[in-house]
């Protein structure tokens, strides 16, 4: 009896551990199947942000490459030096070009035709071939204008005769003597007994003062010089008139005329105005070209600006003659 009610107490006994270890195998599993769910989850979750992060980034980027908005229904007015203003043309044509929704007018008078534009408002960018003086710094001031200032390029200014004239150099010297009118015939430098003409640009140009400044030490021009309105009316001077002499911009060379050499004095080499003798600075007389705005530049003339600057447009700064900065 005794052994019948033990075997019935060890199966009993048996019968609970086996529940028991059941039990905690489906715990086990259980709790597994969890771990699972929440990794899994987790693993979905971390890659989600990691794809909007990256999603965002993208965005981001090109949000940042994305041109801002620009109001292209403003006409750009560029006005002012005429030495420079088929360069400033040929600027407009092709941002134009580029962006066919703006719209940029450009036209010439000299530099202190463009400065004086910029000052009382009816210029967005003035082109000077010379820097701003005081008095027109003051004068902006007075408006109050800022003007900002930005080398766009460097000009040479040939000292031309007609093909026909034998005299192919001069000094400084020669120069300031006969700008001013203190030696008047062709004669006294090895030429032609001839009396020497005078082509100068007038006082509004860049070009005039430069010159002025630079050959004649500020001294005052021959009253005998004719004053041209343009660089053009120079050139078409001198290639009709044999003793003719005259400066202009490298721009504006061309083989029907002669650029002669210039020496800064009388020890030395006689050099020609060209891109490769003004970048060197073998050639005396030579200059930057400017362009102004009012103020920080905006919207369409920000433009404009980072255009003239890029390697497109310092391209055509060489086309045209003159020499980039870029």
């Amino acid at each position: 009896m005794y052994e019948k009610k033990m075997c019935q107490f060890e199966m009993k006994g048996e019968t609970n551990m086996k529940k028991i270890a059941l039990l905690l195998v489906l715990v086990m599993i259980g709790a597994t199947m969890l771990v699972g769910c929440t990794g899994e989850e987790q693993v979905d979750t971390d890659a989600g942000e990691a794809k909007e992060a990256e999603k965002t980034a993208e965005e981001l980027a090109k949000e940042e490459d994305a041109e801002p908005e620009i109001d292209f229904s403003k006409l750009v007015q560029v006005k002012g030096s005429d030495t420079i203003v088929n360069l400033g043309q040929r600027w407009a044509e092709a941002f134009m070009g580029k962006h066919t929704e703006a719209s940029v007018a450009v036209t010439g008078g000299g530099s202190g035709t463009g400065i004086a534009a910029l000052i009382n408002g009816t210029a967005d960018i003035a082109m000077t071939s010379r820097a701003m003086r005081d008095k027109e710094l003051d004068q902006a001031k007075e408006n109050d204008v800022v003007a900002t200032e930005s080398i766009v390029g460097r000009d040479g200014i040939a000292v031309v005769v007609s093909n026909d004239n034998p005299v192919n150099e001069l000094t400084m010297a020669d120069l300031d003597k006969i700008f001013r009118g203190e030696v008047t015939n062709w004669k006294e430098f090895g030429g032609n007994d001839a009396e020497i003409t005078i082509y100068s640009r007038d006082s509004s140009s860049g070009t005039f003062a430069f010159f002025k400044d630079l050959v004649m030490d500020d001294e005052e021009f021959a009253k005998h010089a004719m004053l041209m309105p343009s660089t053009v009316g120079i050139v078409e001077g001198i290639k009709q008139d044999v003793n003719g002499i005259g400066y202009i911009g490298l721009g504006y060379l061309t083989d029907e005329i002669q650029a002669i050499g210039v020496k800064k004095d009388d020890g030395a080499e006689a050099v020609v105005a060209s891109q490769a003798t003004v970048n060197n600075d073998t050639y005396p007389i030579s200059r930057p070209l400017f362009l102004y705005v009012a103020g920080e530049p905006e919207g369409v003339v920000a433009l404009f600006m980072e255009f003239v600057m890029s390697s497109e447009g310092q391209a055509i700064v060489e086309d045209i003659g003159f020499i980039p900065v870029q």
